[in-house]
């Protein structure tokens, strides 16, 4: 009598277990029809998914300096670059950004010379003040940091192609002071003593490549930023020794507004 209890016993528990098994079974995820997007390797990532291509353009203007730099002198340009650049916005957080930039600034440089007169041993100087007048096309990857809300850092580096308009040499000689002597033994030695173009006259080729690197904030639509350039090529093009190069590297400050 106390077996058949046994088996009954056993006999519900049984019963009730594999109903509840039954019931639960519906309740589980079938492997064959569960997200079957999980299992898919060719699925995008989040960021590629919420990516739509887009541009943005702005208007740039600010303060750069520019070093013509020889073996064992400098030239220093001051002014202004204007213009506008265009961003590609890629996944990631990273652009391209190129655009059109006018670069107009003023440099002076002094050159003393001795006199040739026998009776004088005065020094000569020769002032030139150069106006210079560049177009860039820059070609830089950004990468873009969220600080706080609309806040953002910002990276940058890359080439840009800077093509010279004129660099017009405006010479004093003060004349006046300098005897016809020592005016012809400059011309002798291939300086000028006359207002001239440093491209028109192919003293300095009129293409530069340089290479920047910089940073800056953004805010919302405003953005400020910071770089520096490294001339890459020799411009010097009708040097008056063999062995002269120049270069040309600068830095800038601007500011730019999101249209």
């Amino acid at each position: 009598m106390r077996a058949n209890k046994i088996y009954i016993l056993f006999f519900l528990c049984a019963a009730t277990i594999m109903a509840f098994a039954q019931e639960d079974r519906s309740t589980l995820p079938d492997l064959q029809v569960a997200n079957t997007e999980f299992f898919d390797p060719t699925r995008q990532d989040k960021a590629k998914e919420d990516y739509h291509f887009s541009t943005t353009w702005r208007l740039e203007a600010g303060y750069t300096q520019l070093d013509q730099k020889q073996d064992t002198s400098s030239l220093f340009f001051h002014g202004v670059r204007l213009g506008a650049t265009v961003d590609f916005n890629l996944p990631y957080h990273f652009s391209i950004q190129t655009g059109a930039l006018a670069t107009l600034t003023y440099g002076q440089n002094n050159q003393h010379w001795p006199s040739m007169t026998e009776e004088s041993a005065q020094i000569n100087n020769l002032r030139h003040d150069i106006v210079q007048l560049q177009l860039t096309v820059p070609a830089r990857a950004y990468y873009n940091i969220v600080l706080w809300k609309q806040l953002r850092l910002f990276f940058f580096a890359g080439p840009q192609l800077q093509i010279g308009l004129t660099s017009y040499d405006i010479i004093n000689t003060d004349a006046a002071n300098i005897s016809p002597l020592t005016l012809q033994w400059l011309e002798q030695q291939g300086i000028p003593t006359q207002d001239y173009d440093r491209y028109a006259t192919r003293e300095l080729y009129r293409t530069n490549i340089l290479f920047g690197l910089g940073g800056g904030l953004e805010w919302d639509r405003y953005r400020l930023q910071a770089g520096y350039d490294f001339g890459l090529n020799n411009i010097f093009r009708s040097p008056v020794l063999a062995t002269q190069k120049m270069n040309e590297w600068g830095w800038l400050c601007t500011f730019s507004y999101q249209l």
